[in-house]
């Protein structure tokens, strides 16, 4: 499985000639890139669901799979809801909760709600690959088993910090863990708390 890093939390996964897209948004480059065969949605926040990058992307027979919450705006979506699976294109995908735990805008609110977005673990042939979306290290995170590769985020405040996603991760121990969605985040914090855990740490540009 080979993965394209486009922006924030936009990439592009190829497998088997396969190609899947993940939360495109118009920041990020798509000339050249292939469309897609399968196209995941994590949530309805704007650099997650964009209408203009889903139509760079998108073809007549791409198999589009979201949350309810932006599925109803989205034509021809599949709707998967937390806990429920699919199959698109020869990938296993299930969806997986993504929610913040204690971080919101005010007092007793929290930026995603439980239920509303979610992250999705993507199987082909045995790999299994984790895409976090917009959480804080969950239950259901830290209950994940055997994950070859986790992208995880790491934003404030919206999600957690380096040191939080670093302990979310040791709970569940995937072979790699590639940190995305990290704008302002210091990587090296994450790096030096996953040192010697067993999983290796991989660093790719997504703000280039």
């Amino acid at each position: 499985m080979k993965l394209t890093a486009i922006r924030h939390a936009s990439f592009m996964l190829e497998a088997g000639g396969k190609v899947v897209h993940v939360d495109p948004w118009s920041q990020g480059d798509y000339a050249g890139l292939p469309r897609a065969d399968v196209l995941l949605i994590t949530d309805a926040h704007g650099d997650h669901f964009d209408m203009k990058a889903i139509e760079l992307v998108r073809r007549p027979d791409t198999i589009v799979i979201a949350p309810p919450v932006v599925a109803e705006k989205l034509a021809g979506a599949r709707v998967l809801r937390n806990g429920e699976s699919t199959e698109a294109a020869g990938f296993q995908v299930e969806a997986i909760p993504m929610y913040n735990l204690k971080r919101g805008p005010a007092e007793g609110q929290v930026f995603h709600v439980k239920g509303r977005g979610n992250g999705y673990v993507l199987t082909w042939g045995g790999f299994r690959l984790y895409i976090a979306g917009d959480t804080e290290a969950t239950p259901e995170m830290r209950a994940l088993k055997n994950i070859d590769a986790a992208l995880i985020c790491m934003n404030l405040p919206y999600t957690m910090p380096p040191e939080e996603a670093a302990e979310g991760v040791k709970a569940f121990r995937p072979k790699v863990a590639i940190p995305y969605h990290y704008r302002g985040a210091d990587l090296a914090v994450f790096e030096k708390a996953l040192a010697g855990s067993g999983v290796t740490v991989k660093i790719l540009d997504w703000y280039h």
